[in-house]
């Protein structure tokens, strides 16, 4: 599950988000860009001590400031319904029908990578 997929459907349901300072923020998700940049409303900060609290209409928080974020698992059950049917829809597992026409070895992972490149490469020395 990739966390850009996560965060858009968490969009419009409360969150917490702990920043690497310590302090925490409760709030409904806004919005959120490819960054991980969020826009939070209606939100709870907590001091890095939790002995003091602020309430903000908005905030917005730069991406590279989150340590980690806690969202309701039922988005994360709705997340894993919308790839499985993306996959089904698809045709399974591989992605694309593309993939695996290349002579790939070992399979998923790093080797498909390799093989990527070493095609890039071939292509520029036959003057391409």
């Amino acid at each position: 599950m990739l966390p850009l997929g996560l965060l858009n459907a968490a969009q419009g349901h409360p969150m917490l988000v702990e920043l690497k300072d310590g302090e925490t923020l409760n709030g409904h998700l806004v919005a959120c860009d490819t960054w991980m940049n969020l826009t939070l409303k209606e939100v709870v900060q907590t001091s890095p001590e939790g002995d003091r609290f602020w309430r903000l209409p908005e905030v917005y928080v730069r991406g590279n400031n989150i340590k980690y974020l806690r969202v309701p698992d039922e988005i994360i059950d709705v997340v894993k319904e919308q790839q499985a049917a993306q996959q089904a829809q698809r045709g399974g597992r591989g992605g694309s029908s593309h993939r695996g026409d290349h002579g790939t070895r070992g399979g998923r992972g790093g080797s498909s990578q390799i093989n990527r490149g070493t095609r890039a490469r071939g292509r520029m020395r036959g003057g391409a």
